[in-house]
């Protein structure tokens, strides 16, 4: 990450996680970042994104060693309770589209309400999160997947918004969605087939390169791993 200051630290949400995982270690090997603190279920403090008392304490416990230049957030769910992307309009159930905004959505609000006074002001600094290529309106060619589409979509909104935001007080700040590519992980094992499939750690170098590049904006950009703009 030569775009951001000598010894910056990053921040990864969702750590533990296949993508979450690749970051970490792609930035553990860039000899200019002082450290890399991983946020997660299961990890002291638990990120439990259903909980924004949860998150407000990871937040607290991470702010020992602000600022951070870079903060990612690799959380969300494709299948929840046992349950993958209603493909038809028959499959649509209230309670599983509520959890569908809760997990991609407002967890997305929440992580972005309490880690954006991480980040520094008057130097660059990035906040990406990422989203999925199924978010965007414009590229919706396929119809199905209606809580996980609807909820990415959401999230990229409430991404974008907290972007206009901040970067009135941290103008030199960069907010990006990202589309990861196909990567066979946990999350998406299940959906994978007739897709190229990307590994982990391509995706992970991938995404850090493509932020890498990116100047900034007012409000946030939405790109894949290999830096191409997307429509939202």
């Amino acid at each position: 990450m030569r775009s951001l200051p000598d010894n910056y630290r990053a921040l990864v949400l969702g750590a533990t996680g296949t993508i979450g995982a690749a970051l970490c270690a792609a930035l553990e090997q860039d000899a200019r970042c002082a450290g890399v603190r991983r946020v997660a279920r299961g990890l002291a403090p638990s990120l439990v994104l259903e909980s924004e008392e949860a998150i407000a304490a990871c937040a607290r416990d991470a702010a020992a060693s602000q600022p951070y230049h870079l903060i990612v957030d690799a959380t969300g769910a494709l299948a929840l309770d046992g349950r993958g992307p209603e493909k038809r309009l028959a499959e649509i159930d209230a309670g599983h589209l509520m959890r569908a905004f809760q997990v991609n959505a407002v967890g997305r609000a929440l992580v972005l309400k309490h880690f954006t006074p991480l980040l520094p002001r008057g130097q660059r600094c990035i906040f990406a999160v990422l989203s999925a290529r199924v978010g965007s309106i414009a590229d919706n060619r396929l119809g199905g997947w209606y809580g996980y589409r609807a909820a990415k979509a959401a999230g990229n909104q409430l991404l974008h918004t907290a972007a206009i935001e901040v970067t009135r007080t941290r103008p030199d700040a960069v907010f990006a969605a990202l589309q990861p590519g196909t990567v066979d992980s946990r999350l998406s094992s299940a959906f994978n087939a007739g897709h190229d499939l990307t590994t982990a750690q391509a995706s992970a170098e991938g995404l850090l390169a493509a932020l890498d590049g990116l100047a900034p904006a007012r409000g946030a950009q939405f790109i894949d791993f290999r830096g191409a703009s997307i429509p939202w």
